[in-house]
This record gives structure tokens, sequence and C-alpha cells, in this order.
């Protein structure tokens, strides 16, 4: 490559011949930054939105689509599974690789995926270097959503590429932007922030593509909202969705609907979005309109709910990046970090995540076949185990009572002790408010202790 063509690469000059993407699949650049994100992502622990997928996965790898909570004994009849891909993938994964490790390895790939395709996004807008020290930023932002296991990790992925396809079509507007409607078809099939996929789309549609092709927008966007549809829940996708966005957490702002300033961690995500919105300022970055509208979105979006503060931070990495330029290091050198930093990443999954829970009394309890009240986590590793809870996640397919009551007992709160008349056994971590409440309950008696959680049994439920 002659020094012209080499200068125009790492600029990311999009008129470079060959570079209408921005840069090659085999660019380094791409790769140290997935493999980073990887080996973060390999010391993540499981989180209380993750095993939950794995008993109705094995329902559905069976041929049956779960209509109620099958491992509750609460009432939840009328259900509607849209994510019952995701059920499929994380039960394959959990009975294929021995357990939780298959779960590490979806959350692993979500993020080098994720990634990777910011990375190559980027690589149009800027140098190497920059690419980076960008995504370095927003991989420390976004640090919560990548180092706990969730079946988001399948959005930390899609989010991503849809974005980076979009930003594509706003270099090279083609019919490329096609692609966006089977993405959008399996990310519903996958997980709940498919909407704020949709509402991006929706932004670039009506405020970008649509000044130059309306006619073409109105398409995409129509078929765009119909893939939204295409899970085998058909058209009561919407109840589904109205359960989630109605449920007790979502209108009290409680676990993973708290607003922003709710969690210490927010201060990070808080310092990151301002480090990156002070790189486009500083450096005068041209933001694109329908880039702003949905900055905009996501900014009311991150404050009423804080973890929407990852979508945030992909989008803002574009215009901070844009003006932004740092030498991009050899390749070689690239090359090498890329593959260190991978078989690191490899080593985090044959390790396996950490417990945070305790699989050995989750056990114990399962082999009872009796009910059990758990706190978050705990109850779905006995579910996993092919024991029986009272409520657990999905939270919203329970009554609204049942919600309630089961929150306030996480909680502590006296408004919440009724829930022990449901279950023969209480599950709790140690340190947790209903950990605390547990330990004064008259009603329990304690019976064993494992992995820093105490295992009670009820003997009076009045």
């Amino acid at each position: 490559m002659d020094g012209a063509s080499h200068l125009a690469s790492d600029r990311g000059d999009q008129h470079a011949p060959g570079l209408r993407l921005g840069f090659a699949i085999d660019d380094p650049v791409m790769w140290i930054v997935a493999a980073t994100a990887a080996l973060a992502a390999s010391l993540s622990i499981i989180g209380g939105d993750a095993l939950w997928l794995v008993p109705l996965g094995h329902a559905v790898a069976h041929g049956h689509l779960p209509g109620s909570i099958s491992f509750a004994t609460a009432p939840t009849s009328g259900w509607h599974d849209v994510p019952a891909l995701a059920e499929l993938v994380f039960w394959a994964l959990y009975r294929g690789l021995s357990g939780d490790r298959g779960l590490l390895l979806a959350q692993i790939v979500g993020a080098a995926v994720g990634f990777g395709a910011l990375a190559r996004g980027l690589r149009r807008e800027t140098t190497g270097g920059a690419v980076l020290v960008v995504s370095a930023i927003v991989l420390a932002g976004m640090l919560p959503a990548v180092v706990i296991v969730s079946g988001s990790a399948f959005s930390l992925a899609l989010f991503p590429v849809l974005l980076a396809l979009l930003e594509s079509e706003a270099h090279a507007p083609s019919r490329r932007l096609w692609l966006a409607v089977p993405l959008l078809a399996l990310w519903g099939n996958l997980h709940g922030a498919v909407v704020v996929g949709w509402g991006l789309l929706a932004c670039y549609l009506v405020f970008e593509r649509a000044r130059r092709e309306r006619g073409l927008a109105a398409l995409v966007l129509a078929a765009a909202s119909l893939a939204l549809f295409a899970n085998p829940t058909l058209w009561r996708t919407p109840l589904y969705y109205r359960g989630v966005f109605e449920s007790q957490l979502a209108r009290h702002g409680e676990g993973l609907w708290a607003p922003l300033g709710t969690s210490g961690l927010d201060i990070l995500l808080v310092a990151v979005l301002l480090v990156l919105a002070g790189l486009a300022l500083l450096f005068r970055a041209p933001v694109r309109l329908w880039e702003g509208v949905a900055l905009i979105g996501l900014v009311s979006a991150t404050i009423q709910v804080a973890r929407n503060g990852t979508w945030l931070l992909f989008v803002l990495a574009y215009p901070s990046a844009r003006a932004f330029r740092v030498p991009t290091p050899r390749p070689r050198q690239l090359g090498l970090a890329a593959g260190i930093v991978g078989a690191g990443a490899l080593a985090g999954l044959v390790k396996g995540p950490f417990d945070p829970g305790s699989r050995a009394l989750a056990q114990i309890v399962a082999r009872t076949g009796r009910p059990v009240l758990a706190t978050a986590l705990l109850g779905q590793q006995v579910a996993a185990d092919g024991g029986r809870v009272w409520v657990e996640n999905p939270i919203d397919a329970f009554r609204q009572s049942d919600q309630r009551l089961y929150l306030d007992w996480l909680s502590g709160k006296p408004s919440g002790a009724a829930a022990v008349r449901h279950a023969a056994f209480v599950l709790v971590n140690g340190g947790s408010a209903a950990a605390h409440v547990a330990a004064t309950d008259n009603r329990l008696t304690f019976v064993l202790e494992r992995g820093g959680a105490m295992l009670y049994r009820v003997h009076s439920r009045g």
C-alpha cells in the first residue's frame, strides 16, 4: 500500500477505494476491541435475569411454547412468551457446556460482537488509534452491562450492529438498509430491548433517509414494525410488552428499572458520558440530525431508567470519534495484543463465572420438590435445577399483587411478610434485607448455610 492509500485508510476516508464499509474484516483494530470486550465479559458473574431462561428453554426445545411459568407456584396463566428463541439458546448453552459456563459464553460472544461492530463503525469516522481510545471509554462506561450475565447479552451484540448499519447508510445510502428488517425480527425473538433498536431505526428513517427516499423510508419502517411481531406470539406481542412496562418494577423504578442516580455505578456512567460529550464539543464534531434526535431520546430514557445509558453510550461514540484523531499502532502490535487478550478471555471462559448465589443450597432444596421463597438468582438456581419457587423472574408474568408482595419481601418491608405463607422453604443471600428479616422471623427454622446463603424451613405459615 502506498503512502496516500495508507493515509486514506487511517483516516477512515469513505471515498477511498474498497473502504465503503470503513475497513477490511482483517483490520486488527476491530479484533483488539472485540477481544478486550470479550476479556471483560469473561470476568462476569451470573445476574438475576439470566437463569430463568433455562427451564423455559427446556420446554421450547421439547416443542412446547410456555403460556405460563412452569417452575412457579404463583398463578401465571396467560403469559405471552416472546423471547422463546433466547430461552432455547440459553438452555442449549447451559446443557451443552455444563451449566453457567454456557451462559458466560453467550455474554462473551455478545460483548465481542457488539464492540467489534462498534469498532467497525467508528473506523469509518476516524483513525484506528482514536477508535481504540473511544471504544475503551465506552467499555468503561458500560462495565455493569458487560460483566453481569443476563438476557441482554443479545441486545449488547445487536444494537451496535444495527447502529453500524445505519451509520454506514448515512455515509452511502444503499439497499442494504433492508437488512435492518430481518435483524429486528431476530432481535425481537431474543430480548425486549428490540424496541430501542426500532426507535433508533425510526430516527434514521424519518430524519435522514426520508429526505432523499420518502417511499423507501416508509416501506422499511412499516416492514420493521411488522418484524416486531415475527415471534411465536404473533399478534399478542403487544400484550407481552404491556406486561413488561406495567410491571411493579417498571412502575416504581426498582431493580433493572431504577432511574439514574439510584446506584453508585451511575457516577461512572455519567462521567463517561461527559467525557464523550466533551470530545465531541472540543473537536467540534458534526452531529447528524437523526443522531441528535436519537441522543435526545436516549438521554431522556437514561434519566428515567439508568440501564438505557448502555445504548446512549454506543450512539454518542460516533460524534465523539468523528473529529478525534490518534495515530494507529502498528498492525503487528495490535494483532499480538488481540491474541494475548483473546487468550485471556478463553481462560476466563474455561474457569467459568463466579457463583454469586449458592448452587449447593439450590440443588438441595430443589430436590425436595416443595415451593421455595428465594432472593433474586437463588430462586432461579432452584428453578434451573428442576425445583419450584413461588415468584421469580420473569416477574412481569405474575399478578400485580404477587409482584408487589414479593418485591416488598425482598426489600425486607413488613408488608412483604405474608410472602412466607406461600413457601415451604426460604432461601436468602447473607447480608440482604430479606436475610435480616428471616433471621428474626419466628415462623422459620434455620437449616443450613452454604456459600454465603442461608436456608430456612417454614414451620408455620400463619
